[in-house]
């Protein structure tokens, strides 16, 4: 089920049987010379989509940009400010909230997000217990990134070893060839791929690693590993969630 595909009585309908709800964010930002900029999001969208179906859960509107300031020398790169993403994500709950939704089960795709979502978390928390929300302690969140499902990243490492790198990696390329067999883009990549150096700005960042890759190399990748790669996401993930809804 998808939010932005429902009416308003047929949320309310859903209200009545769950109070749960899937919302995938991702980010806009390069991913090499062969990524797509949108792979973040395509990756968390496509997946929370396959948690709601195989399970019959909600699933909201997928929240394209996140932060991912220090990929702002690369062109095409959109992000948000940490403080806000934080309001962003904050005024998301309070909406939703307000219409009797309490457990919201974050899919992201982007490690540049989980700091911001754990600090608006905290302070979502804090707002409600300053109303006096009733039932405030059994309103939840949670993230998941699903790159880092036990199934995923064993599967991953299984396929690429030590060539999988940890940015525009051959993981998240084949789940967009996946979903975007046009869109597979080939070009060549060096062989020499930079890793190791801390993250700190967008122009040290782009000095250090200049074809936007960290140790990975996404000409691995294909369609085939992308299906398998998402089957085990969704898999780990329905139990993940359903857990979530349980947890008192």
């Amino acid at each position: 089920m998808l939010l932005n595909l429902s009416t308003w009585p047929e949320v309310e309908d859903y209200l009545n049987t769950s109070q749960g709800l899937i919302i995938p964010i991702g980010s806009t930002e390069q991913h090499g010379p062969t990524g797509l900029i949108g792979t973040d999001s395509i990756c968390a969208e496509v997946i929370a989509k396959g948690v709601g179906a195989e399970i019959q859960a909600m699933v909201a509107p997928t929240i394209n940009v996140g932060m991912a300031l220090h990929h702002t020398a690369f062109p095409g790169t959109i992000s948000l400010r940490p403080t806000t993403l934080i309001q962003v994500i904050e005024d998301y709950l309070i909406c939703l909230t307000k219409v009797g939704f309490a457990r919201f089960f974050f899919i992201n795709g982007h490690g540049g997000n989980i700091a911001s979502l754990k600090g608006a978390f905290s302070q979502y928390y804090n707002y409600l217990a300053n109303l006096n929300f009733p039932q405030a302690d059994q309103v939840r969140c949670k993230v998941e990134n699903w790159f880092m499902c036990r199934s995923v990243y064993k599967k991953s490492h299984e396929l690429y070893g030590d060539q999988e790198g940890s940015h525009a990696t051959p993981s998240e390329v084949a789940i967009t060839q996946y979903i975007y067999p046009e869109s597979i883009k080939n070009v060549p990549l060096s062989e020499k791929v930079a890793s190791g150096y801390p993250i700190y700005g967008a122009v040290d960042f782009r000095h250090h690693y200049p074809d936007g890759r960290i140790g990975s190399n996404p000409a691995l990748a294909t369609p085939e590993h992308g299906r398998q790669l998402y089957d085990l996401a969704v898999e780990e993930l329905c139990e993940s969630y359903l857990k979530f809804l349980q947890d008192n």
